[in-house]
């Protein structure tokens, strides 16, 4: 990726981040994120990341932000937009954070060909504690905001995503990267931040089997 630009395909989480670090020490040259929200635009698909955490987010990287809302049926309609809108302003590599699910793979790479994108997946096929552990090794900080209470128990939720926090998820044999939808996490400061994310959280909730946690800019931060 020797200086080539690229977007980077943004959940707010862990492998996203670790995707996007992966790919400037690849040589790349990030241009954008892009994320994908609800219809209304108010909160991150999966994650259920409100806007002001994830412009936070770009912000912090420095970086201009893009979102695009869908709903399921909308879903891939609103991706490929996105993609060529990207593809338009001279960026035609898109980097993703899968790590080894063939079915995820497939869809991007089909979903790229169709816009004319080059997908790149810098963590895939890795093993996946071998990921973790580089991220947490060099200076991720992230945290659970949402369970999967079908697949592990609701009272991990808001935990820090740690070495500890790996082995103790293990232990209950509950794949400790989540990659199967167990949760999802929310990066708040790392090697590719200018500074650090400052979040609350302001409560949680549950629907449909899983919690989420209410996550916002510390209060101070607004006001400013």
């Amino acid at each position: 990726m020797n200086n080539q630009p690229f977007v980077a395909s943004w959940s707010g989480g862990k492998d996203s981040a670790l995707a996007y670090y992966r790919a400037l020490q690849a040589g790349g040259v990030a241009k954008r994120i892009w994320t994908m929200f609800e219809e209304d635009k108010e909160r991150s698909k999966s994650h259920a990341l409100p806007l002001e955490i994830i412009r936070a987010q770009a912000n912090s990287l420095g970086i201009p932000l893009m979102i695009h809302g869908a709903d399921w049926n909308s879903y891939e309609e609103q991706f490929l937009d996105a993609m060529k809108e990207c593809v338009d302003a001279g960026i035609a590599d898109g980097v993703f954070g899968d790590i080894d699910l063939e079915d995820h793979l497939t869809w991007v790479q089909t979903a790229c060909t169709k816009v004319g994108m080059n997908a790149v997946h810098p963590l895939w096929m890795e093993p996946r504690r071998q990921l973790l552990e580089e991220f947490v090794h060099s200076g991720f900080e992230a945290y659970i905001v949402v369970v999967n209470t079908t697949m592990m128990p609701a009272e991990f939720i808001g935990r820090e995503f740690t070495i500890e926090l790996m082995d103790e998820l293990e232990s209950l044999s509950i794949d400790s990267c989540g990659e199967s939808g167990e949760f999802h996490t929310v990066v708040v400061d790392g090697p590719i931040f200018k500074k650090r994310v400052p979040i609350e959280f302001k409560g949680q909730h549950e629907r449909d089997g899983y919690v989420f946690l209410d996550v916002g800019l510390e209060t101070n931060m607004l006001t400013q």
